[in-house]
């Protein structure tokens, strides 16, 4: 289990050219797979398209790629595998914050830079941070929950006016997290929220969660958890009669929700950083690349796609910048990033300081999509207009 697409098309004509060793590790099974999958294939691609363009610094690029199950304690695990057996020189991907928690440390202790395709917990950059630690080594191109969560009240009460609203959650650290970005975001509104359920992975029936948010008088319900359980909320209003708008984290995207939940996901709306519309050509060509190459028509979460295969380019442009795979002057190479690197969700220029390691924040804000005909658009024109700016 082991080693991408990055090594495979560069093999033949690389001769014995030692490769540059990149980490990959997501969850490429189970609930979590269509986001660890969509990521993995995105970096896939860009790794790719940098071997046909000769490399970096000379040398192909190699993926190592592996499973983390969405389990911390295997995230760990095969972190360290690639630390200390595979020598990577750089970590890509992990989707679930606790995964992230639990993992990215190893590399932070090697030195070795890590940037975040897909997790978003706000916590996730800010484990290392000076004085405690001298240099911090994680970085980030996803949205940060503390992001997501203001716009999703933003959404329910300032665009459709809603001020009683539940708030259902996973109970892992991703869930347990967003569900406190979410109650301080209302607090600066000043509401607090009607209901406050928790479920756990691989719950089937929340029939009793959704009962106390009707009784409790929700007018909507905002969701932080992923695809199979939200899919249940959401067949479980129906099932109650009670359909009520969902407003939640960019997971509403997930295609095992909106094809578990059919019809009942319909409507539903939530943040995004990129939407499978070709409203740039840069974006059509990815789209259409990311399509041949993997033989979909709908890329599994969008985001995790173009997430992932930015993060390869930013990655590439700071080993450049660095002349060098050395740990601490790749991440200082990061910190100062000179290229403007034409990626697909953004532009990135001088994504990154020394202060701060989040690529999306207060500068490049991401737009609200809606589930409609099984397809997450533009849920607003202006933001449709305004993404097209971002070229």
């Amino acid at each position: 289990m082991g080693v991408g697409l990055g090594l495979a098309l560069a093999g033949a004509g690389a001769g014995a050219v030692e490769p540059i060793r990149i980490g990959v590790t997501g969850p490429f099974t189970g609930g979590s797979s269509p986001m660890g999958v969509a990521m993995r294939d995105g970096i896939r691609l860009a790794a790719q398209e940098l071997n046909e363009k000769g490399g970096i610094l000379g040398r192909p690029l190699a993926l190592v790629e592996r499973d983390d199950e969405a389990r911390p304690e295997r995230g760990a695990q095969v972190v360290q595998e690639l630390i200390n057996h595979e020598k990577v020189v750089a970590g890509l991907g992990i989707v679930n914050t606790g995964v992230a928690l639990a993992s990215q440390r190893f590399y932070q202790q090697a030195h070795l830079p890590m940037i975040t395709s897909v997790a978003t917990g706000t916590i996730v950059t800010r484990q290392f941070l000076p004085p405690q630690y001298p240099d911090n080594y994680i970085f980030r191109v996803s949205a940060p929950d503390s992001v997501q969560a203001t716009m999703i009240v933003e959404e329910a009460v300032e665009r459709r006016r809603f001020r009683k609203l539940a708030i259902l959650h996973d109970s892992t650290n991703y869930g347990q997290l967003g569900r406190e970005d979410l109650e301080r975001a209302l607090e600066r509104h000043g509401i607090r929220p009607v209901a406050v359920e928790r479920f756990n992975i691989r719950d089937v029936d929340m029939t009793a969660q959704l009962t106390r948010a009707r009784a409790a008088g929700a007018e909507a319900i905002l969701t932080y958890g992923l695809g199979p359980e939200l899919a249940h909320i959401a067949n479980g209003t129906v099932r109650i009669g009670w359909k009520v708008p969902l407003i939640g984290s960019w997971a509403l995207a997930m295609s095992n929700f909106i094809d578990n939940a059919g019809p009942n996901a319909e409507g539903t709306r939530m943040p995004q950083t990129f939407i499978q519309e070709g409203d740039t050509p840069r974006r059509k060509d990815f789209i259409d690349r990311y399509r041949k190459a993997f033989g979909v028509e709908r890329i599994p979460v969008a985001p995790a796609a173009a997430q992932g295969y930015d993060s390869m380019l930013v990655l590439a442009a700071a080993i450049r910048q660095a002349r060098s795979t050395d740990g601490p002057k790749v991440r200082e190479a990061l910190e100062t990033l000179k290229e403007r690197v034409e990626g697909i969700v953004m532009v990135y220029d001088r994504p990154f300081s020394r202060q701060d390691h989040e690529a999306i924040g207060s500068t490049r804000v991401p737009v609200i999509g809606e589930v409609r005909n099984s397809q997450v658009v533009f849920a607003y024109d202006e933001d449709r207009k305004r993404g097209a700016q971002h070229k």
